[in-house]
């Protein structure tokens, strides 16, 4: 494993903080000649295009709220102006406010998660597909949860279920044309999501988060990656 990713453009959205934000500076770090940072705000994105100009990249600033479709449209739109991508992680997700109790539910809650979870990333990788196909090279990394038994997080946890569905069947739609596609758990982590009780500190989602835009050509599709048990991951 270790492909050398000089001359590859990315694309990672939620990249002003947090796990978006140690993955594009990473990916600067390991040879990708453009990353494009996404964020709710140009100001918000700053500090991480910053690093990643500074890793040798070029560094472009992408701003778009993922939970207007309209936003989340122009953002495909920009990008392919630029020529597409060869990465996209979709890293972006929001969890909505706990509903301690299942009668307590309110369907805003859930349409919000299932936007920005799910319809936001199937709309920036129906619209990013062709250029990918076009080079025979590709790698998507959907980053999911393995939540479980939390029902007063039950809208997260079921929009991050359709994240895995989704990125199953468009492996099995892609995989003959060069594209790879993965999810990723980053693990609980203090972040402005995870919140102060975080098991692991962000940083620690590296190398582990890496790993699968870092798949030789000839590997399965389809794969699971959990980002804190690949700590000891070595990148060649």
């Amino acid at each position: 494993m270790g492909k050398s990713l000089s001359g590859r453009t990315a694309l990672v959205t939620g990249s002003s903080r947090g796990v978006g934000h140690h993955v594009a500076v990473a990916l600067a770090q390991q040879g990708c000649s453009r990353v494009i940072c996404h964020g709710r705000s140009e100001a918000a994105c700053r500090r991480t295009a910053d690093l990643i100009a500074q890793a040798g990249a070029e560094s472009v600033i992408a701003a778009a709220e993922l939970s207007d479709p309209a936003q989340v449209e122009a953002l495909a739109q920009k990008v392919l102006a630029l020529g597409g991508v060869d990465i996209l992680y979709n890293n972006a997700a929001i969890m909505p406010p706990e509903r301690k109790k299942p009668e307590d539910q309110v369907l805003g809650d859930w349409t919000l998660a299932f936007q920005v979870n799910i319809f936001a990333m199937m709309i920036l990788t129906s619209r990013l597909l062709p250029p990918m196909r076009a080079k025979g090279w590709g790698r998507i990394v959907n980053v999911t949860s393995r939540i479980d038994k939390t029902p007063q997080l039950a809208p997260y946890g079921a929009s991050k279920w359709a994240v895995d569905k989704w990125s199953d069947d468009l492996n099995a739609a892609v995989r003959a044309d060069g594209i790879i596609v993965s999810t990723m758990d980053p693990g609980w982590l203090r972040t402005d999501m995870g919140g102060p009780n975080g098991e692991n500190a962000p940083e620690t989602v590296l190398p582990g988060a890496l790993v699968p835009v870092l798949l030789p050509d000839d590997a399965p599709g389809a794969q699971f990656f959990h980002a804190q048990l690949l700590r000891d991951f070595k990148i060649q």
